[in-house]
């Protein structure tokens, strides 16, 4: 089973909070879906946009492979909870136009205006090792 640490982005704070615990898959899960997401875009309102370092964000990170996968929050027109998502995996890449070959490389890709419940879906694709379901919605976008 693999494991994972994450880091959290504060609205008020400029430096991102690093946590140390090692966690399970469930433990990723449960982080994400109890996060007090409203209340924290609520609090970066309050803030004033000049003030507020980040959006709330959460950064789930596996400790064997290095894959991550980050939602940050905001709230559309209508004040309707979404995400972009943020996956870095890694990836073949050409070097110099393919001339020299290829050589694994870690990349991001990211996805904006993602509905809370696909969000989580998602981050159960990560935690599942299902990264083909995970890509194919980079790919979709």
């Amino acid at each position: 089973m693999k494991t994972y640490t994450y880091s959290i982005c504060h609205p008020d704070k400029k430096e991102i909070e690093y946590k140390k615990e090692i966690l399970s898959p469930k433990n990723v899960l449960e982080i994400a879906k109890n996060y007090t997401w409203m209340k924290r875009l609520r609090f970066a309102d309050s803030l004033g946009k000049d003030s507020a370092f980040y959006n709330p964000s959460l950064d789930f990170t596996c400790v064997q492979d290095g894959r991550s996968f980050c939602l940050t929050s905001d709230y559309n027109k209508e004040e309707v909870l979404e995400f972009s998502l943020w996956y870095t995996r890694p990836k073949n890449v050409k070097i110099l136009f393919g001339l020299l070959g290829r050589r694994e490389k870690m990349v991001l890709d990211e996805v904006w205006s993602i509905d809370f419940q696909t969000s989580l879906q998602h981050l159960q694709y990560f935690v599942d090792e299902d990264y083909e379901k995970i890509e194919s919605l980079f790919i979709r976008s």
